[in-house]
């Protein structure tokens, strides 16, 4: 399958970091093909810019300006979102790639009357969601209720790309764990990815 990995963390050293390596070199042993999104080793430019909003609903999205994500994205059969959970949201690169790529024309159309959008990504089968928390597990699930998780499942892939299965593996308390409580959750990533990948 064609593989995009998105990764947005700032430091090449960090836990998200690690934990793509770690996933890119899973899907690569397994034979799959490979795109790297590297939102900040690339410097993604996160804001939608005043030509790319004024077009979403003036026929055809000014997409020039990120014409290779938006190839990458295409392509993709299967995505791999590797990032940390910040005031329990995206990173504000994250958001900017899913503004300014998941676009109409590209993820989906506009519908008559502003009605229910019509999803493009028929072509996108997996995404997986791996991030990392500083709160702990019930933060997240009880008084939150999963913001994340809710949103991409929800308003992101559910719209764009309905038939498109989500899973997600949060790390809480990231902050606070041993080497060993790491390398378990790295297993964790590489089983789901033979689950549903490999």
């Amino acid at each position: 399958m064609n593989c995009l990995v998105v990764k947005a963390h700032p430091l090449s050293e960090s836990l998200c970091s690690s934990l793509a390596q770690r996933t890119i070199k899973a899907l690569e042993a397994a034979g799959h093909s490979v795109e790297v999104e590297d939102l900040y080793a690339h410097e993604f430019a996160a804001s939608l810019t005043g030509s790319e909003r004024r077009s979403y609903y003036a026929g055809s999205y000014t997409a020039q300006q990120v014409a290779p994500q938006v190839e990458r994205l295409l392509a993709a059969e299967a995505i791999v979102l590797v990032f940390p959970t910040w005031w329990f949201g995206f990173p504000a690169i994250l958001k900017g790639w899913f503004d300014r790529v998941w676009a109409p024309g590209i993820a989906y159309d506009h519908a008559d009357q502003y009605g229910p959008i019509k999803p493009r990504l028929t072509n996108l089968h997996h995404m997986l969601a791996v991030t990392s928390l500083g709160s702990p597990w019930w933060v997240d699930k009880f008084v939150l209720r999963q913001p994340v998780k809710r949103v991409l499942k929800t308003a992101i892939v559910g719209t764009c790309a309905p038939k498109c299965r989500l899973q997600m593996l949060s790390l809480y308390k990231s902050e606070q764990l041993s080497p060993t409580q790491v390398e378990q959750f790295g297993g964790r990533v590489e089983r789901a990815l033979q689950g549903w990948l490999l």
